[in-house]
């Protein structure tokens, strides 16, 4: 379990193809958190396991097929950058919402106003991550905790705040640019239940 506060963001040092998937090296670079082999890293957004601590301050993740095909991070390559936070504790401030780490969908980023004074983004997503899409609810991307700010169809915006830009990848978006969605799990526990609900009552 994360909160969504992005804690550092680490670049990636190496990748290789395994007989499982992928082996990714992430340098944690300023941030002082040193996990054990085991420990759950999100990393942006995806929550992955630290097989290995081969170099100081770089540590290994293998990431399976599944991974590789519901996230970005397939796309990651040497010098990408990405957003870091280690799981959450019984005495973490829930600063931000409750995070899996289990990314709903890929989103794009169909318009950008990169204004200082009123920096707003609108990405699109897959209808089936959509529907738990609610203004002013809670949604994660690229491991960052954000507020709906508008919902339209299969578009949603949201608006950063300088320190968000500041201290996460977000800044570095464009449009076009794909980002991993992982929608609010108190919204998608409601929803699905009224799902079944009302499948339930359709078949009675």
């Amino acid at each position: 379990m994360f909160t969504g506060l992005v804690q550092a963001v680490g670049s990636v040092a190496s990748r290789e193809a395994t007989e499982r998937g992928a082996r990714i090296e992430i340098a944690f670079g300023e941030w002082d958190h040193s996990p054990a082999l085991g420990d759950s890293i999100s990393v942006s957004g995806c929550c992955l396991t630290v097989a290995a601590a081969p170099g100081e301050g770089t540590f290994a993740f293998d990431m399976v097929p599944e991974t590789l095909a519901r996230t970005t991070l397939g796309a990651l390559a040497a010098g990408s950058q990405v957003n870091l936070e280690h799981a959450a504790t019984p005495s973490t401030l829930l600063g931000g919402h409750m995070v899996q780490g289990h990314v709903d969908g890929v989103g794009e980023v169909v318009e950008l106003q990169a204004d200082p004074a009123d920096w707003r983004v609108v990405f699109r997503c897959p209808p089936d991550v959509g529907r738990f899409m609610v203004p002013k609810g809670s949604v994660t991307v690229d491991g960052v905790s954000l507020t709906i700010t508008e919902v339209d169809g299969g578009r949603f915006g949201v608006a950063l705040i300088p320190t968000t830009l500041e201290c996460t990848t977000l800044d570095a978006l464009g449009v076009g640019s794909r980002v991993n969605i992982e929608a609010d799990i108190m919204t998608k526990t409601i929803v699905r239940t009224l799902d079944h609900i009302q499948h339930s009552r359709a078949g009675s």
